[in-house]
């Protein structure tokens, strides 16, 4: 008798800008080293900080693009973000991934994987405006605008898990282990 098909899954983080997604994302790899972080596609310039990516060009990435590079890509900000179709084989695999996700292409990732998990990070507006200043990439006008954004709603049916991620990082990344009943590698403390 054969066993059933161990299919990973895909965790699609997502929340507003400075909400802390690569710093959650970089502490549950931490703790839980069976699980597969994302290195999206930007057509973004290399170096900018936060997530490690691939940077490309607009016609790179429109090239990757018709070429099936991506399982799920979208356009927002001004930039175009490319999930690599290795994530969907890897998770076919039993391999579960993280990827740092933008709300408007969870319905699309929800077509496309068998296992999606989204892990909404939310933080009030006090903070993502400090956190967003302080990182240095964005005007005071871009903040705005990213601000405003922040309470965009999901798509409805998804699997949601939502975590405020306002104070300690550590006490953040124990709820969310808990919360989408990861194994991590030592007890965390919280």
């Amino acid at each position: 008798m054969s066993s059933p098909r161990q299919t990973g899954r895909l965790i699609a983080v997502v929340g507003p800008s400075g909400v802390g997604k690569d710093s959650v994302m970089d502490g549950l790899r931490a703790a839980c080293q069976n699980l597969r972080i994302v290195r999206r596609t930007i057509t973004r310039e290399a170096g900018l900080g936060g997530e490690d990516y691939e940077a490309v060009s607009d016609a790179d990435f429109t090239q990757m693009a018709q070429d099936n590079a991506f399982c799920v890509h979208w356009p927002a900000h001004g930039l175009h973000y490319g999930i690599p179709a290795d994530v969907l084989t890897d998770t076919e695999k039993g391999i579960s991934c993280i990827a740092n996700f933008s709300r408007s292409a969870l319905s699309e990732a929800d077509q496309v994987f068998d296992d999606l998990v989204v892990l909404n990070l939310t933080a009030d507006p006090e903070t993502l405006a400090a956190r967003l200043a302080g990182r240095g990439r964005e005007s005071a006008e871009d903040i705005a605008k990213r601000l405003a954004q922040a309470g965009k709603p999901l798509p409805e049916g998804l699997n949601v898990v939502t975590i405020a991620n306002d104070g300690a990082l550590d006490k953040t990344i124990h709820r969310a282990i808990q919360a989408l009943g990861l194994t991590a590698k030592v007890p965390s403390e919280a």
